[in-house]
């Protein structure tokens, strides 16, 4: 049996903070315990990915902990911002990092995360979107950067109705999720009559939050918008189910899960083109399955959803494109499959000493 240590942020499992990281990590580990893997999970809490001392010290005694020669996989929101602490161990231990986004698009040194990931002896990326990215970027060896995307649950087909004015964002309320854009484009459409719900985290940024319901309430559109929280489970596939079209306006986006989520449920999607969110919705025989806009565009983001409330033919369409692409979803047993490969490909070969340099931006 092959053993694997995996390093977590601390709550994946937390109801209340769920996120695409945080289920995909979850899936991640129960799948390769499905496929006979010992997973040995490791949390370390902390404030990542910007740690203070005490989170890397915690940290430090972690991998510590870890035998000589063993695998050890890292969440690329811990990894990226804790080199001082990897790099030492790398020589060691087989160290994999786990990339759900590259964190020199949010802050964090890019130098840091660059000398992580080059002494992994292999990388996962949940998008060929960051792949490219960590090539381009960092100079990687491209034969140790693999990709293992999302998985998808089946889902019974939204019913819909027939003006499609249900409409549906699941994101958390953040600033790079684009919530502040999608309401300035619904304010310049007063009708057809819509409803819009927010389905996210609340409690990331209330600043923020609170300047949406000002906002709303402002353009008098603050009764057709609803802020749910966060969904999980049972309560989040309901959402689906009620809804007519998924919204997705983000600024940054490695992939968007909940791209998948609705299409699992034949639900169309109107999102802004940025990182791996064309490369989710996909496309199929039928055409693709929702409309890509230019992102941090309100306007485009308004024509869209004009075009979608008003053309009863248009909706058609992307329905039937969402319901032909429900089929070529993958599942999760996919992704498990293809992190095991990467892991078991570890066995051979060690990283490059060199901890290379960031490329120009």
């Amino acid at each position: 049996m092959s053993t694997v240590f995996v390093v977590l942020p601390d709550g994946i499992d937390d109801p209340a903070r769920p996120s695409g990281g945080n289920r995909y990590d979850r899936r991640m580990c129960d799948g390769l315990a499905g496929l006979g893997w010992d997973v040995r999970e490791l949390a370390v809490p902390g404030p990542w990915p910007r740690p203070d001392a005490a989170a890397l010290s915690r940290l430090a005694r972690t991998v510590a902990s870890v035998p000589d020669g063993g695998l050890v996989l890292v969440d690329g929101l811990i990894a990226s911002a804790a080199a001082d602490v990897l790099v030492p161990q790398s020589g060691r231990l087989r160290l994999g990092v786990l990339v759900h986004m590259p964190l020199g698009d949010v802050g964090v040194p890019a130098d840091a995360e660059c000398a992580v990931l080059h002494r992994a002896r292999v990388v996962v990326t949940t998008s060929a979107w960051t792949r490219e990215r960590l090539l381009g970027r960092y100079r990687l060896p491209p034969e140790r950067v693999h990709v293992a995307r999302p998985g998808a649950d089946p889902a019974e087909e939204a019913p819909g109705t027939p003006g499609g004015n249900r409409l549906l964002c699941v994101a958390a309320v953040v600033p790079h999720k684009g919530q502040d854009l999608l309401l300035d484009a619904l304010r310049g459409i007063p009708e057809p009559p819509w409803t819009c719900t927010l389905v996210g985290a609340l409690d990331r940024d209330a600043p923020f939050v609170e300047d949406l319901r000002r906002r709303a309430a402002r353009s008098g559109i603050g009764d057709r918008i609803t802020f749910a929280g966060p969904r999980v489970g049972e309560e989040l596939r309901r959402e689906y189910q009620a809804a007519d079209v998924l919204v997705l306006p983000s600024r940054l986006e490695a992939y968007g899960m909940v791209v998948t989520e609705a299409l699992a449920a034949g639900l169309p999607v109107l999102a802004a083109a940025v990182g791996g969110v064309p490369e989710a919705l996909g496309s199929t025989s039928s055409g693709i399955p929702g409309v890509l806009v230019p992102p941090c565009d309100p306007d485009a983001l308004g024509e869209a959803l004009r075009a979608w409330l008003r053309d009863g033919d248009l909706r058609a369409q992307l329905r039937r494109a969402a319901r032909a692409r429900r089929p070529a979803l993958e599942g999760w047993d996919a992704t498990a499959r293809r992190v095991a490969t990467a892991l078991a490909g570890t066995r051979n070969g060690r990283p490059s000493v060199r901890t290379g340099r960031a490329a120009p931006a």
